[in-house]
């Protein structure tokens, strides 16, 4: 492959147009430069003088830090006000170089236009290794010109675009630029405004990719949706060594999906999962994924609603696993209890490598208050277990059975019987039962007040059930829908196992899709011969006609959810060859003939209409039994015609 010189790259250069300057204005310049670019530029001139000269013509003035630095390794230009036209000449310059292997161009507002060149410039260089874009206004605008770059590039090992204000749609782009990107090793893409749709593309993002290891998301919008959505990817992917999900709002229910991931992968080793509004409800959530992870190192939970118990949980998990990797826990501002320091020394005599931060001892674990005893309750709880009634305990000192006697006298009662009440409860149920100050009580209250208890207690059984069914329920449909994700993101012929069990990629990379949680794939005929994947968002993803097969046509089994596959025996009269083509158009020798394989044979030789042939069999033998219970009924029927009679 021949490198483009910097002649070239300023004959092929058009600039990216901004929403203001129009395009006639923009491509008279590009004319201009191009023509003074023929006369003036030599192959036998230095960097530094081609960079000079790039400056006169675009019309910038030269950093002198890159006149000095140009033949060093690492060229830090944060700060130097480039532009998109100072970018321009930096890449017209750095064209033909072979030195430097870290470019930073943080805070240099290049925008847009200024990323497309240097896509251009990566597209010629094969030293650049390492690309520093932060904070430079790229936005949508630039968002395309950057998978691009991606796409393009195959120097390139790691890109920061943190603070580039990229949205939702945006993260589209970096995904189907790293499906088939295996080269980029560190991606940041932090302080941008990715939400619940971001985290869907994203999570594509960890399914399809093959090579991305350090991977920063923090600062972000993703909360309760997109932590879902991007948990799912996070469950298939197997090359992401080092995750930042920091201020990101996830919540208990994030926390919930990330522990749902954390049973499966087996290739995360540091999380940071800080100021994400998770309380000890969410760490132990998040614990039962820690208990089958056997590769997680390093956890930072900061500054979240988490206390003593919290903390606790987390130790226990340490103690309890024997497995577990975990060597670091942040916790720095948990304050926490004698109990836990001990249980942490007893951990550390077993795991003398874990390192627990936390901010101090001084915590407690709340515990509510004690409910105040109505003394009404106590008298009918002691009347209950001694099955008595009112009267038979009252009728010494009412003689009369007019259910009211002297408040002397209803002290005196109490006091000399054995119900367990204090000097204080006694002289409260008095003042409740004389609230008249006539001297005598009337203990038919209690009789109602039993009445009102047994329904205050009834009541009170239905708010717990109650609040214990919807929280089930929220868990339930957060596991659904992340099981939903999981399946969508997953590739085709990747067979994923229980917990701790192994995982069968399929070879090759996947085509990508962006699938949202609320919908399934299904694979239409359409009108241009060609498979395509349909979704909900309208998004088409084609894939090339199987050469040599008739039209397929999707089955409605209801095994049959986010994707499906041709049927892999074909018919010898179709094709003489005894050759099966699968649903990426690979061709395979068969050595045995199908007839005569049987149906359990091999589970990929099964078709749909077999299994669906025994389906109408059963269905007439439940038709059969039907009408035999029916001529029984009868018969018992004709015997007692009374009863049918009633």
């Amino acid at each position: 492959m021949s490198i483009p010189s910097f002649e070239e790259l300023s004959l092929k250069d058009e600039d990216c147009l901004s929403p203001i300057e129009s395009q006639a204005t923009d491509t008279e310049s590009d004319q201009e430069l191009e023509s003074d670019g023929k006369k003036k530029f030599s192959k036998h001139m230095s960097v530094a003088e081609v960079y000079l000269e790039a400056c006169k013509l675009v019309g910038v003035v030269p950093v002198s830090y890159f006149i000095r630095n140009h033949s060093s390794p690492t060229m830090t230009l944060t700060y130097h006000g480039l532009g998109p036209l100072g970018c321009k000449a930096l890449a017209i310059a750095l064209v033909s170089d072979v030195h430097i292997r870290t470019l930073e161009l943080a805070y240099n507002r290049v925008q847009a236009e200024g990323v497309k060149y240097l896509a251009e410039l990566l597209r010629a260089n094969f030293t650049i290794q390492h690309l520093d874009l932060s904070n430079n206004h790229v936005k949508s605008e630039g968002a395309e010109h950057v998978a691009k770059m991606l796409m393009d590039s195959i120097s390139l090992k790691s890109i920061k675009l943190s603070g580039n204000g990229f949205l939702d749609d945006d993260a589209k782009h970096f995904t189907e630029a790293l499906s088939t990107n295996s080269r980029i090793k560190d991606l940041d893409l932090s302080h941008n405004k990715f939400c619940g749709k971001g985290g869907e593309y994203l999570g594509q993002l960890l399914a399809n990719n093959e090579g991305v290891e350090v991977l920063d998301l923090s600062w972000n919008h993703l909360r309760m949706k997109g932590a879902v959505a991007f948990s799912a990817g996070l469950k298939v992917n197997t090359m992401l060594k080092h995750l930042d999900l920091s201020w990101n709002g996830f919540g208990n229910e994030g926390a919930l999906a990330i522990g749902e991931a954390l049973k499966f992968n087996n290739t995360l080793v540091h999380l940071n999962l800080s100021n994400n509004c998770i309380t000890n409800e969410g760490v132990s959530m998040l614990c039962r994924g820690l208990d089958y992870n056997e590769t997680l190192r390093v956890l930072l939970l900061a500054y979240n609603a988490v206390t003593v118990e919290g903390a606790l949980a987390l130790v226990n998990v340490v103690k309890n696993s024997p497995k577990t990797a975990l060597e670091q826990i942040n916790i720095c501002n948990v304050l926490v209890n004698e109990n836990f320091v001990s249980l942490l020394e007893l951990t550390c005599q077993e795991h003398p490598g874990l390192d627990v931060q936390y901010e101090g001892v001084g915590g407690f674990i709340a515990q509510k208050s004690p409910k105040r005893i109505d003394p009404m309750k106590v008298i009918q709880d002691y009347l209950d277990k001694r099955k008595l009634r009112l009267w038979d305990f009252f009728r010494n000192i009412d003689k009369d059975g007019t259910m009211r006697v002297p408040v002397t006298d209803f002290r005196k009662a109490v006091q000399q019987s054995s119900i367990p009440l204090s000097r204080f409860q006694i002289e409260e149920l008095i003042h409740r039962l004389d609230r008249g100050r006539t001297g005598m009580v009337d203990y038919r209250g209690l009789a109602d007040t039993r009445k009102q208890m047994v329904r205050d207690h009834r009541r009170q059984l239905k708010k717990v059930e109650s609040r214990q069914k919807k929280e089930k329920q929220k868990s339930d449909r957060i596991l659904k829908t992340f099981q939903t994700a999981v399946e969508a993101v997953t590739p085709r012929s990747s067979m994923i196992f229980s917990p701790g069990g192994a995982k069968e990629e399929s070879g090759g990379p996947q085509p990508f899709s962006a699938t949202p949680l609320s919908s399934w794939h299904h694979i239409v005929m359409s009108n241009s011969s060609r498979y395509s994947i349909t979704n909900m968002s309208g998004d088409h993803v084609h894939l090339p006609m199987l050469g040599g097969t008739s039209p397929y046509r999707p089955t409605s089994s209801p095994a049959m959810r986010s994707y499906s596959q041709p049927n892999l025996l074909v018919d010898s009269s179709n094709s003489p060859t005894s050759k099966s083509i699968s649903a990426q158009g690979v061709c395979s020798d068969l050595e045995t003939d199908y007839s005569k394989l049987s149906p359990t044979g091999n589970s990929l030789t099964r078709s749909r209409p077999a299994l669906n042939t025994q389906q109408p069999e059963s269905k007439a033998k439940t038709k059969k039994l039907k009408k035999r219970k029916v001529k029984k009924h009868g018969v018992k029927d004709s015997q007692n015609p009374t009863k049918s009679i009633k």
